[in-house]
């Protein structure tokens, strides 16, 4: 395969287009409302000298964190439960198309009125947020199982617990995954906007202070650092675990 058709060279290549049609963009309009680049970077290194973008960084991840612990934990053993026993997904199913049609913002402000402006507060209304996703998706992937290899474990008299970790969740693998990866999208976004509304501290916060103030260049700064960040956390930690949890199919 020639060089300049790898996926790090494509990548890289990309990356440095975006850069320069910015970089020329920002340069001809020079205007305070599209900063380049190098002020992005300057300012955001400012912030980080300073501590204030690793502290509220710190803050929204530990939010996302649990938020999103919870939200997978209880989505996948509900989703899973709802797939195998039909009678239950046809009592939820209403349930679940309700709590997916209710605004984002309508959940947190709910959350914040019924009990107060405080942690749990917030993190309740993202998982509130997320939680039916998860439930949705992972109960799909329950009912594509595959029913011979079901029946198979039964006949081997294998313990619930068996039959989980060896043959129901390596066929759930892949909707585990779009979960993950679909929830980090969305509720990385939620959280800020429950920061926003609510809490004293987090990217959220810092965002709403800054376009008060009409800095744009923070705005971007903190933007970059927290997207930079998220794609760390797929490329350092979720694509490994995808690529160990796919070796069977080999």
């Amino acid at each position: 395969m020639p060089l300049i058709y790898r996926p790090a060279v494509l990548a890289l290549l990309s990356i440095s287009l975006f850069l320069a049609l910015w970089y020329a963009l920002a340069s001809y309009l020079n205007t305070p409302t599209l900063p380049t680049p190098l002020v992005v970077v300057n300012v955001l290194l400012d912030e980080i000298s300073t501590g204030q973008l690793p502290h509220h960084l710190g803050k929204t991840l530990y939010r996302l964190f649990i938020s999103f612990s919870i939200a997978m934990l209880l989505g996948c053993a509900i989703g899973i439960l709802l797939g195998r026993h039909k009678p239950l997904d046809y009592f939820f199913d209403n349930w679940l198309v309700i709590f997916l049609n209710i605004p984002a913002l309508v959940t947190i402000i709910l959350c914040y009125v019924w009990f107060g402006l405080n942690e749990v507060a917030a993190i309740l209304a993202v998982v509130i947020n997320k939680l039916p996703n998860v439930i949705v998706t992972i109960r799909e992937g329950t009912r594509a199982l595959d029913v011979e290899l079901l029946d198979m474990a039964q006949c081997y008299r294998f313990s619930k617990s068996k039959t989980l970790r060896h043959v129901i969740w390596p066929q759930l693998h892949p909707f585990v995954m779009a979960a993950t990866r679909s929830g980090l999208a969305l509720i990385w976004k939620i959280v800020l906007v429950v920061e926003m509304l609510g809490r004293s501290d987090g990217m959220g916060y810092q965002l709403h202070l800054f376009f008060q103030l009409f800095d744009v260049a923070s705005i971007l700064a903190y933007t970059v650092a927290f997207v930079t960040l998220i794609q760390g956390i797929e490329l350092l930690i979720l694509k490994p675990l995808d690529k160990q949890a796919q070796r069977w199919r080999r």
